[in-house]
């Protein structure tokens, strides 16, 4: 299991430990699909890594099986909204903003299956919300939805609440306002679900809708353009 630094922002991996790395977008419970694609890409759970940008829960059918993979040492998370949403609704009994959201799924549960969730879910609060990755001609930083900076740097005070939620920069690039950010090579995003990958600057926003019958979009970034 990948080991978490409990209430980190960041987190930095050692590239170095592993063969190839993928990055993940939003799995919203889709895992039979994930496992489909991480076949045809040849992964190895003994030399791979994946990176999911966060969401792997809400909407979908295979939740427990999403959220059970934080649990597998070839994989790592930041995360998500709907995580975030899934433990303050458990913590403060108020499910309201969860099931509008896609939540339903855990009412709908057994009561050991429920035990399993809120388990699962509870590791949620340990999920850095910035992972980051320096490579030797690449650096990539993983966030959900934001990285609300100009500039990068490893531990930098930013706003989680922005990191997790926020759409400011996508809809600053999508009117062609955009800018690159500073401090890495790489920035990666999930969170807006699109109809294809979108490539602005150096960032790069991978939600294209798995959940909704779309594709589900996996990025070797030991490839990635320099």
């Amino acid at each position: 299991m990948y080991q978490y630094v409990p209430g980190a922002v960041y987190r930095k991996i050692d590239a170095q430990k592993w063969r190839r790395i993928f990055i993940v977008g939003d799995l919203h419970g889709c895992f039979d699909l994930l496992l489909e694609k991480l076949e045809r890409q040849g992964f190895d759970t003994e030399q791979d890594l994946l990176v999911s940008v966060g969401d792997l829960i809400d909407r979908g059918r295979q939740n427990l099986e999403c959220l059970s993979l934080l649990r597998e040492k070839w994989f790592c998370a930041v995360r998500g909204n709907h995580e975030q949403m899934a433990m303050d609704s458990l913590a403060d009994n108020d499910p309201g903003l969860w099931l509008a959201n896609g939540g339903d799924w855990f009412a709908r549960l057994d009561s050991a299956r429920q035990q399993q969730a809120k388990a699962l879910i509870a590791e949620c609060a340990a999920l850095p919300l910035v992972i980051d990755i320096p490579m030797d001609q690449r650096h990539v930083v993983v966030a959900h939805a934001d990285y609300p900076a100009d500039n990068y740097y490893f531990d930098q005070p930013v706003d989680s609440e922005e990191l997790v939620w926020s759409r400011r920069r996508i809809h600053r690039n999508q009117q062609g306002r955009g800018a690159p950010i500073t401090g890495a090579t790489h920035f990666f995003f999930g969170h807006t679900p699109l109809n294809r990958v979108r490539h602005f600057f150096n960032q790069y926003y991978i939600d294209t809708g798995a959940v909704y019958g779309g594709s589900l979009t996996l990025v070797e970034i030991n490839t990635l353009p320099v």
